[in-house]
């Protein structure tokens, strides 16, 4: 008897065992966080699948929560890059819509008659003086930030009050509608059947994931995130850098103020104002170090995946914008939750 016990047991484990291999290889390649995002995603799909139905796959619904990502996504990569460095960027949406406002205002007031509002030229010039904008911004900020040494939180919380502040003054709190079929398209149109916004996305998510792993700047990054006074002892210009890492975050933020003001087809003093704190949400929930040095794109991607999955479900299910917010919430302290107990467990085993 116990050597047919013996006998089922070992045909259990060689069974099981090429499924455990495969499935630590591509753990191993995707990483723990991606990994575990991945399988919070297919939890996910299967518990509101279950509850909202089909409709919640349907090609409506796909098509819908690919054209809401980009904007949060655009926004979320602006945060992604401050947090590595160790820092925060509390102006990022206070900058969108003060570039938003920049280039509807070109779009509607200085571009010269209807011709000219459907020029490539002219829409170009009006994504220009957006950047142009945001690129100020960010230049503040690097400069209170790496020169006068003021912490990252009262930096960018300060200028981002003076960033609302322009510009509500420059609307009065009204909005600037009417623009070309050219950016209304970003915000609406397909390529292949897929959003421009999105491809817009993925067309700038691919080169920072690239410039954050593989560039010097993006490892110059990571060493300020980890320790920024050894980085500077080992010669690394680190003022030269952060300089650098905020002057992208408001460009990235530009990027989406433009997406947002073609989607909404105005600009606006106070769009967006509740993706600030989303924003971090997401890069946490996708593996960025809160004090800096660790993060990857493609977990942040993954995370704007699960909490778009979340906010389409309870929509369909009449659950309301502030349970939605409690189950992002939820979802952000069980997965941290679950990486202090690995590390605990882990500790634990190493002593004893």
């Amino acid at each position: 008897m116990s050597q047919l016990r013996s006998n089922h047991e070992a045909r259990t484990v060689a069974t099981f065992t090429p499924l455990a291999s495969g499935i630590a290889v591509i753990r191993s390649t995707v990483g723990p966080t991606n990994f575990g995002l991945l399988g919070l995603l297919i939890a996910l799909s299967i518990v509101f699948g279950s509850v909202a139905g089909p409709q919640l796959f349907s090609a409506a619904s796909l098509r819908s929560m690919a054209f809401q990502l980009p904007e949060l996504g655009l926004l979320s990569l602006a945060m992604l890059i401050p947090l590595l460095s160790g820092g925060l960027d509390l102006s990022i949406i206070a900058t969108a819509n003060l570039s938003a406002l920049a280039m509807a205002w070109m779009c509607t007031h200085a571009l010269p008659g209807s011709s000219g509002l459907n020029s490539a030229l002219w829409v170009a010039g009006a994504l220009v003086a957006g950047l142009a904008v945001a690129a100020l911004v960010g230049a503040l900020n690097g400069w209170l930030i790496a020169h006068l040494r003021v912490s990252p939180i009262l930096a960018t919380l300060g200028s981002m009050t003076v960033v609302k502040g322009i510009a509500v003054g420059f609307t009065h709190g009204g909005v600037i509608s009417g623009f070309p079929t050219s950016v209304r398209f970003l915000g609406h149109g397909l390529v292949f059947g897929i959003p421009a916004a999105l491809l817009l996305f993925v067309a700038v998510a691919i080169p920072i994931s690239i410039m954050l792993t593989r560039s010097p700047l993006g490892v110059r990054i990571a060493m300020i995130g980890s320790n920024e006074r050894a980085t500077s002892y080992a010669g690394v210009d680190t003022k030269g850098v952060q300089m650098r890492v905020y002057l992208l975050s408001s460009l990235l933020s530009a990027l989406a103020g433009l997406v947002m003001m073609a989607r909404f087809d105005s600009a606006n003093a106070a769009y967006g104002e509740s993706y600030l704190l989303v924003t971090i949400l997401a890069a946490v929930l996708g593996g960025v170090s809160p004090t800096g040095g660790f993060g990857r794109v493609s977990g942040l991607v993954l995370a704007l995946v699960v909490l778009q999955l979340i906010s389409t479900a309870a929509s369909m299910i009449d659950l309301g914008q502030f349970i939605t917010l409690s189950i992002w919430g939820a979802t952000l302290i069980g997965v941290a939750g679950a990486g202090a107990l690995r590390t605990w467990w882990g500790t634990r085993k190493l002593r004893g």
